[in-house]
């Protein structure tokens, strides 16, 4: 019996003219579920992907944690002891002191630009892996020393330098707002002024460290930022940086002294937030794409028993049960659903794997942070759409199914 229902539901899928081929109807539908899929497929892959790109390419400069002081000068005095008790809580992997402030930076020609200056602790000293920032040297090195000058280092962003046309040995002029002086004869503020000499260039990919970064060694940034012996706080690297909130638990226990702690979550929380949100959205909509596919499929089946009445009181009249009737149009709802879906998933993955590989979509990395489109196919998400669309397909049989099954054989035969 199994057999002649599968039989009866391809045949009624195949087109009148007696070939193998499907009906119109029925590719249309099928259509209908295949583009469904494939959409949602794409978008979810980029939503992930650009997840997963602003995601690394924050991380490359910004720690897991940072433990910071209360206070609006954002100075931690004395942090000597607190990193020695920062390091010995389980989970840390790395703590260094970092010092981070805004200034001006201007080259010899005279040209001005405003930068973020972060003084951290050179390559080779303790705590110079808690982020990533060194891997991505292009130029030079973060040892902060340029061989047979005297001048404290600085390693530029790419686009930075650019600007500047600064590049290593050559010598640029940092501003800053710390120590300022009084010219007594015109009664001006003269700003701090500090010659440093550019002895690397960083390129991330991120167009906010790019373009706007400039890294000194801890002394030299302490020295810009007129801290003395402060720092502005303390960057943490964990084990896993999915367990960040919890090691911050942690740490907030430990240390029980006048600091703050905030992971790496917690420090880019909107933006996070609106990329969660905006791939909500999107997948709903498209979701919709779906729905108006099972629609379809409603339609079709509904046709389908509209036309096939008579030879549905046939079969009835022979001793075919309702529910093998009902059966005969589910497995049809079933089979479009699931063509829909197979063709959906090969040609979502496909288009998503082309954009990936050969970064098809360019983007403007002063406005997305980022230079293409990402994709980031996750194999829980296919999964997901899978399930739902044949689910929807499924659920969008019962009605024509269940019309057929209530059919009766006399009234059927009769049908015209």
């Amino acid at each position: 019996m199994k057999a002649l229902e599968f039989a009866i539901a391809w045949r009624y899928l195949r087109s009148r003219r007696g070939s193998r081929l499907l009906s119109l109807i029925s590719v249309i539908a099928i259509g209908g579920v295949l583009v469904g899929v494939s959409a949602l497929i794409v978008i979810m892959g980029v939503m992930n992907g650009l997840q997963r790109d602003l995601r690394e390419k924050i991380l490359v400069g910004s720690p897991d944690l940072r433990v910071l002081p209360y206070g609006s000068d954002m100075r931690m005095p004395g942090y000597s002891e607190l990193l020695k008790r920062v390091t010995q809580v389980p989970g840390v992997v790395a703590a260094a002191p970092f010092v981070q402030t805004q200034g001006l930076v201007r080259n010899l020609g005279g040209y001005m630009v405003g930068t973020q200056v972060v003084g951290i602790v050179p390559t080779g000293q303790p705590g110079d892996d808690v982020t990533t920032i060194r891997q991505h040297v292009i130029l030079g090195d973060f040892s902060f020393v340029r061989d047979s000058v005297s001048l404290p280092g600085a390693v530029l962003g790419k686009l930075l330098a650019s600007k500047l046309n600064a590049f290593p040995g050559d010598t640029v002029v940092l501003l800053g707002a710390a120590g300022l002086d009084m010219n007594a004869s015109t009664g001006t503020i003269v700003p701090r002024a500090d010659s440093v000499v550019v002895s690397g260039v960083f390129e991330t990919g991120m167009y906010e460290y790019d373009d706007s970064y400039l890294y000194l060694s801890l002394e030299a940034g302490q020295r810009f930022a007129g801290y003395g012996g402060d720092v502005t706080g303390i960057e943490v690297r964990a084990t896993d940086r999915w367990r960040a909130p919890m090691l911050a638990d942690s740490l907030r226990a430990k240390l029980e002294s006048s600091v703050y702690i905030r992971d790496w979550q917690e420090q880019n929380r909107s933006l996070f937030q609106a990329l969660k949100l905006e791939k909500l959205g999107m997948s709903v909509i498209l979701l919709l794409i779906v729905v108006v596919a099972a629609f379809n499929i409603v339609s079709t089946l509904t046709m389908v028993v509209s036309d096939k009445t008579r030879e549905i009181g046939i079969l009835r009249a022979m001793g075919m049960p309702a529910a093998s009737i009902r059966r005969i149009f589910l497995y049809q709802g079933v089979v479009i659903g699931a063509v829909g879906t197979g063709g959906g998933l090969v040609l979502g993955l496909g288009v998503a794997l082309l954009l990936e590989k050969y970064r098809l979509i360019a983007l403007d990395p002063s406005v997305y942070f980022i230079d293409h489109l990402p994709v980031s196919i996750q194999p829980l998400d296919v999964l997901t759409i899978i399930a739902a669309s044949v689910a929807i397909a499924a659920l969008a049989t019962l009605y024509p199914a269940n019309q057929a099954a209530k059919l009766y054989p006399v009234e059927a035969i009769r049908h015209e």
